[in-house]
């Protein structure tokens, strides 16, 4: 290789760490020729290879394809093909979505998984693998690897940290593998390609005029040079291949055989190099191997057993562009007609066709639809564009367009999904038809932001739909609308349930509380969470995993809304820990952010911190770009109460405007503020009921107390609905700053100290009674709400409220006020993941159990424990637990 030492260098280094036992990915990108494959080639040569200082690994390889794109999981295959045995190895739920993407069971046999299951599945099987031997993963072209795939293994390659695994990606593409650490080979420099030319055999005057035409591209060098080899050089002559490497291969094709470039078209178009599908088809067109001998020749294409590899993909592209379009038409029938595999021989008759054809258009959305059922949202759509494009009647255009946009949407494109339902628009006569379009528009306007007319939509349109779409409809209808803030939307979509005689529990409530009807709002959201309780114990594996998840999904954002912290913890809890054991990943991100929230009410900063940044890495991984902006507002609502404004602000770049309006109006009050607070609860409390306490505090303090009794009789109507020991204090807390009143205050803190639960409610409520009493001239009755205020702020490092506490304690003449810091929390020493880590260690939960709770390998694990003992300052688990048991009675 000339001119790649730094390249080299850098690859050698990944191999060694993988060998070490540190595991690490490089994504290979440029253009074609640079040489991104002849790099993959030394890392598997030197990977493969022995030494005394240097162990060999095992290498799994996988090429894309052009022809397999949208052939679900093909790459996948590819790559575990020679280690499939082991698959059965696995934990259950790891070796049930392997055999279900890879087509040796069907998800009614084995279970339903999609692409990010089998990322987790696969990092999995590879950290498995590297218990015995390090590995290596070479992928070339990964601008054609079908997209499930792709998804996969990017997933694997984020969570890669101690297995010993090294994954290594060649693409041209732009985007694929964004993120990851990239090598990016640059054009060889004039020194190195004279040498490549010198050994090719082009004499020395020559040199320039090639490198300047193929600007110092590898694969151009050599092409040219071999063009030019025994040409004298007039000056004037131009290159036959002066442009593009492509014209060279294709000026090679021209030259041989009318039977031989025929062969080469049937390899081309049948696109995976497998010999017995190649020669049926030959044999159908007339041809045998015999007639590819010229190519061979040449070095254009190379057969070995069962296969047959082309120098560079750019011979296959010059092979097939360059065939008359009846030739390769008449080619892909040939493959439809001899292929045994039903995905390959749709793929060819669709390529076969020009005209419409309604049997080719169904038989690509049946496989359309088996790769949906993958959740290979990106394959699944280009299936449904292609039969649509193939299909004669309009409704039939328009039901399949539709359906491409609905993958599109859930493979993260929304800008896509929209103009494909415009496009589908145009072809949708029936009313039925139009309003399925509208669920797919509402679901990409809320993607963008937008819940108010997302909502809209559906409430127009479910009347056009029978009753079991209408209730999906108008369910989701009144979820978007709750998150609007739009109370007349949230009660039409529960009215139009109960006509429909389909009366929903959950958006009955909504309704209420939307209404200010807490009294009868309430107590639905609490039967709904008594229920699903009851559900989950008398019969936890009855349901369906959709019908389990829908309700915990719903029980789950009920409590939240109840504010009944501890329901919200057992069941976050709770699915979670079902989310994980089935391999739900990308139902994971939201039922994270509601144990998040939960968290930082019950004080858990630093857990809500290490729980959202995962459910954040998940969302961005999977693209949910929603939930990956409520995931930033809930970490910065924990910055605000810390008053980091420029964390929070950074956090908030990508939330919507409630989250956003709520976490900044928190932030201001903390920061004294009060006006620009008052203005933004009053923005967001129509719709987010706690936010009316915090407008009663921003209110009074900002000297406009009759902003505050419209919000703080909403606010008692919901505490005293929802009977909740810490709304209620909050409620006589709000009471007492208006009436100016203590015995209000003596009532918030005995319910606050009798009933425990949200410390910093709790501490607010103090100081605010210790700066009444400091008020009244009864200082030394102050020092100890203030002082107790004072601890639970420093615990949540609630910087703002602390210097507000201890001012108030220097007024009241407490001379050691700045001195009353508590003991640091140990575990803020830790990361996010090796806090995780740490609780779950600490709490008996094996290496392996913790690894398939958090998506990690064993291994990975344990790298996490031996980097977090030297900071606690322990050596095992035992101490670790001890430890962690003593910071609890500590913080209690």
């Amino acid at each position: 290789m000339y001119g790649r030492d730094a390249e080299l260098a850098e690859i050698d280094r990944l191999l060694a760490d993988a060998r070490d036992g540190r595991s690490g990915v490089l994504v290979v990108r440029g253009e074609a020729g640079i040489g991104k494959s002849t790099l993959l080639q030394h890392a598997a040569r030197a990977a493969e290879s022995a030494a005394e200082d240097a162990a060999g690994m095992l290498v799994l390889r996988a090429t894309g394809v052009e022809a397999e794109k949208d052939i679900p999981f093909a790459g996948l295959h590819q790559l575990l093909w020679p280690v499939q045995e082991r698959i059965g190895a696995l934990p259950d739920v790891h070796a049930h979505t392997l055999h279900t993407v890879l087509g040796v069971c069907t998800p009614r046999e084995c279970g339903p998984a999609d692409r990010f299951a089998a990322g987790l599945a696969l990092l999995t099987l590879l950290a498995d693998l590297a218990e015995k031997q390090p590995v290596l993963c070479l992928v070339d072209d990964l601008q054609w690897i079908d997209r499930g795939t792709t998804d996969a293994l990017l997933f694997t390659a984020r969570r890669l940290t101690a297995e010993g695994v090294a994954m290594l990606f060649a693409t041209r593409d732009e985007t694929d593998g964004s993120g990851l650490p990239e090598l990016r080979p640059r054009r060889l420099a004039r020194a190195d390609a004279s040498r490549l030319l010198r050994d090719q055999g082009l004499p020395a005057a020559l040199h320039d005029r090639v490198y300047q035409e193929s600007a110092g591209n590898p694969l151009a060098l050599i092409e040219f040079a071999a063009a030019r080899r025994g040409r004298p050089d007039t000056g004037v002559d131009p290159l036959p291949v002066a442009d593009r490497v492509l014209a060279s291969f294709r000026t090679q094709i021209a030259g041989l055989p009318e039977r031989t470039r025929l062969m080469l078209l049937i390899a081309a178009a049948e696109g995976r190099g497998h010999m017995p599908a190649l020669l049926r088809a030959a044999e159908l067109l007339g041809v045998t191997l015999d007639d590819l001998a010229p190519a061979e020749q040449a070095g254009l294409v190379e057969v070995s057993g069962s296969s047959l590899d082309f120098r560079h993909p750019l011979v296959r592209s010059a092979a097939y562009q360059d065939a008359p379009s009846a030739q390769r038409m008449q080619v892909h029938q040939a493959l439809a007609d001899s292929a045994d595999d039903p995905g390959c021989r749709v793929r060819h008759r669709a390529s076969a066709v020009v005209t419409p054809d309604e049997h080719v258009a169904a038989a690509l959305e049946e496989q359309a639809a088996k790769a949906q059922g993958l959740a290979d949202y990106d394959t699944a759509a280009a299936l449904y564009r292609r039969a649509a494009r193939l299909t004669p009647g309009l409704p039939g255009r328009a039901r399949r367009l539709r359906q491409a946009a609905s993958a599109v949407l859930r493979a993260g494109h929304a800008e896509a999904a929209l103009a494909l339902t415009a496009e589908a628009k145009r072809s949708a006569p029936d009313p039925a038809e139009r309003a399925r379009l509208a669920a797919v528009r509402a679901a990409v306007e809320y993607e963008r932001g937008d819940p108010h007319t997302a909502s809209q939509l559906l409430l127009d349109h479910a009347a056009d739909v029978e009753p079991d779409e209408a209730e999906a409809m108008l369910r989701t209808a009144a979820a978007h609308a709750w998150t609007a803030g739009q109370v007349a939307l949230v009660q039409n979509a529960a009215e139009r349930l109960r006509a429909l005689g389909r009366p929903d529990k959950a958006v009955d409530g909504l309704a209420r509380i939307a209404a200010g009807d807490h009294a009868t709002g309430l107590p639905l959201l609490a039967e709904l969470v008594a229920e699903t309780r009851a559900a989950d114990a008398a019969s936890p594996g009855a349901d369906t995993v959709a019908t389990v998840v829908d309700r915990r999904v719903q029980a789950v954002y009920a409590s939240l809304i109840l504010g009944d912290d501890d329901a919200t913890l057992e069941l976050a809890a709770a699915h979670t820990a079902y989310c994980r054991g089935n391999g739900l990943v990308g139902a994971l991100p939201d039922v994270l952010r509601a144990q998040a929230q939960a968290q930082i009410a019950a004080g858990r900063h630093r857990d809500a911190e290490s729980t959202a940044a995962e459910a954040l890495a998940l969302a961005r991984d999977i693209g949910m770009r929603q939930v990956a902006g409520r995931l930033a507002a809930t970490l910065a609502r924990v910055a605000a109460i810390e008053g980091d404004e420029q964390r929070v602000r950074d956090l908030l770049a990508d939330a919507s405007p409630s989250d956003a309006g709520y976490v900044l109006g928190l932030l201001d009050l903390g920061l004294g503020r009060h006006a620009d607070a008052v203005r933004r609860f009053e923005e967001v409390a129509h719709h987010l009921v706690p936010a009316d306490a915090d407008l009663v505090e921003a209110a009074v303090r900002a000297g406009t107390p009759d902003r505050a009794r419209e919000p703080l009789k909403r606010f008692e109507r919901w505490a005293d609905a929802g009977g909740q020991p810490w709304a209620l204090a909050v409620a006589a807390r709000c009471r007492a700053l208006l009436d100016d009143s203590e015995d209000h205050y003596r009532e918030a803190v005995r319910l606050h100290t009798e009933h425990g639960g949200r410390p910093f409610e709790r501490a607010r409520t103090q100081l605010l009674y210790g700066e009444w009493l400091r008020r009244s001239r009864r200082r030394s009755d102050a020092r100890a709400p203030l002082r107790s205020a004072l601890e639970t702020f420093e615990r949540l490092r609630a910087t703002p409220w602390v210097e507000r506490a201890r001012a108030e304690l220097r007024a009241t003449g407490e001379t050691g006020a700045a001195a009353l810091a508590t003991a640091p929390d140990l575990l803020d020493r830790l990361t996010p993941q090796e806090r995780q880590v740490v609780r779950l260690a600490a709490d008996g939960v094996s290496s392996r159990e913790i690894a398939s709770q958090l998506f990690l390998s064993p291994r990975t694990v344990e790298y996490h424990l031996y980097k977090a003992y030297p900071k606690l300052g322990v050596s095992s688990r035992r101490e670790l637990s001890r430890l962690l048991a003593d910071q609890g009675r500590a913080a209690s």
